[in-house]
């Protein structure tokens, strides 16, 4: 049986603006303002690749069950159900609210950077899909605000949208994608700025293999994984991430009813990938998916990243992300196997509660060096 997901466009755009931090307040799990904040990074001299300009590129969440890790990629995940026509799970967001919170809104704040520039957009929604305002600033001067409570009227600062029609009626629709549509913006520093930022928006991806199989962002429509993986000629690759893996296998792949699918190849004869590939081959096939136009992501939020997978793999796959320059990439697990210097570095692990979530440096009042167990410091609750 095949996992359904969208055809990949094979282009080549590197990410040039990240994600630093997100503040949330009364959604889902969240009660009070609770910041993951990924620019508090130290200055170690090992696995540096794991960070590009102060910011975390690679990071792996650790916290018990129900603390609220998928909540945090709901999120992160939550503006492309109003800034993009990107596919979403809508299912993910009933029960928008905290139930302990009386106040009648959600309140996100997401700070990007590009090349020492802040941008900051805030905004603030009743349900998933009612925004009540908006307000985007860049390098501290405002670009465009809305509070629906007071007047339909927004406000714009933005050469090349001096004609644009700014009442925005009954409508819900969100100021920054009106902006974008109907407004021809003027080649400046600011205006380049807003157009990066939605373009890191459109190339945000999240997905996760465990029981409701899911993705959100990134594309539109479906597409089959084999046929996605042979029509990009990367069926050699794909075999050989497998035998990588321990998956010792040859592939062969054959078009039927105009649909490539893919073979296990024995002496004797050719089986279907999906009829008896295990749980974990499965999830390893979706992983190479998304993998193979990895260039063109901006933001990876992968939820259990490693749930069908030895933890041998979930080395291999960690490393293969950190490949991934061009994408800054958060994963959450349960596998304790993995905190290692090796891999990553003790800013680029967090632990996370119901009301917090830090990195291993803010953890402790110890030092952290490379020659450090850290997993062994972490089973021994060195790290609170």
């Amino acid at each position: 049986m095949l996992y359904c997901i969208p055809k990949i466009r094979k282009l080549n755009r590197k990410n040039n603006i990240m994600l630093t931090k997100i503040e949330i307040t009364n959604f889902k799990s969240f009660n009070e303002k609770f910041t993951f904040d990924l620019s508090n990074t130290n200055e170690f001299k090992f696995n540096e690749e794991c960070i590009q300009n102060g910011i975390v590129n690679t990071g792996i969440i650790y916290g018990q069950n129900g603390c609220g890790k998928s909540n945090l990629g709901f999120a992160l995940f939550d503006l492309i159900s109003h800034l993009t026509d990107r596919t979403t799970e809508e299912v993910f967001y009933k029960n928008y609210l905290n139930a302990n919170n009386s106040a009648d809104k959600a309140q996100f704040r997401f700070t990007f950077r590009l090349d020492g520039i802040e941008a900051i957009y805030e905004y603030s929604k009743k349900d998933y899909q009612t925004l009540v305002s908006e307000k985007l600033t860049i390098d501290n001067k405002l670009f465009a605000s809305i509070d629906r409570n007071k007047s339909t009227l927004f406000e714009v600062h933005a050469e090349g949208t001096e004609s644009l029609t700014t009442d925005v009626g009954d409508s819900n629709i969100s100021i920054l994608s009106y902006i974008s549509k109907n407004s021809i913006l003027v080649d400046n520093q600011t205006n380049n700025v807003f157009k990066k930022f939605k373009s890191f928006i459109n190339k945000m991806l999240f997905f996760r293999n465990i029981d409701d199989r899911c993705y959100m962002g990134f594309e539109q429509g479906s597409h089959s994984i084999a046929h996605n993986i042979v029509k990009l000629g990367n069926l050699k690759e794909f075999e050989n991430l497998l035998n990588d893996a321990g998956i010792k296998c040859k592939l062969n792949s054959k078009e039927v009813n105009g649909e490539y699918q893919i073979y296990f190849v024995f002496n004797n004869r050719e089986i279907e990938f999906h009829s008896i590939a295990s749980s974990g081959t499965k999830a390893l096939a979706l992983f190479y998916f998304w993998y193979q136009v990895k260039q063109d992501i901006s933001f990876l939020f992968i939820d259990e990243f490693d749930a069908f997978y030895h933890h041998g793999l979930s080395r291999i796959i960690i490393e293969k992300l950190k490949e991934t320059r061009g994408t800054q990439v958060i994963l959450t697990t349960h596998n304790t196997s993995i905190i290692s210097n090796d891999l990553l570095r003790p800013d680029c692990y967090f632990l996370m509660d119901e009301e917090k979530i830090r990195p291993l440096t803010k953890c402790t009042d110890r030092e952290l060096r490379e020659g450090h167990n850290i997993e062994k410091m972490y089973r021994a609750n060195s790290f609170g």
